[in-house]
């Protein structure tokens, strides 16, 4: 396996992009330079990532998220960050 996340990636296992071999190894995402815990979705080639808000539940049951763009960086959080 590659040590470079994917270009895109979804946490729903009912999207196309939701890859359970990667997740598993842990993919932590920065954004605009800030560290995000709640990153449902991310898109690096289009620079957007979708966060969750809070406890809302959208009408189909899914958590409600929020689509910001800006500079999307994924990283896998098995492998030492560089300072």
């Amino acid at each position: 396996m590659s040590n470079t996340p994917p270009d895109r990636l979804s946490v729903d296992p009912d999207s196309p992009f939701h890859d359970e071999a990667v997740l598993a190894r842990g993919v932590g995402v920065r954004f605009n330079g800030n560290e995000k815990k709640n990153c449902e979705e991310y898109c690096v080639s289009e620079g957007w990532v979708r966060l969750a808000v809070g406890k809302t539940l959208d009408r189909k049951g899914k958590q409600l998220t929020i689509k910001y763009n800006g500079t999307v960086e994924p990283y896998f959080e098995d492998i030492p960050k560089e300072s």
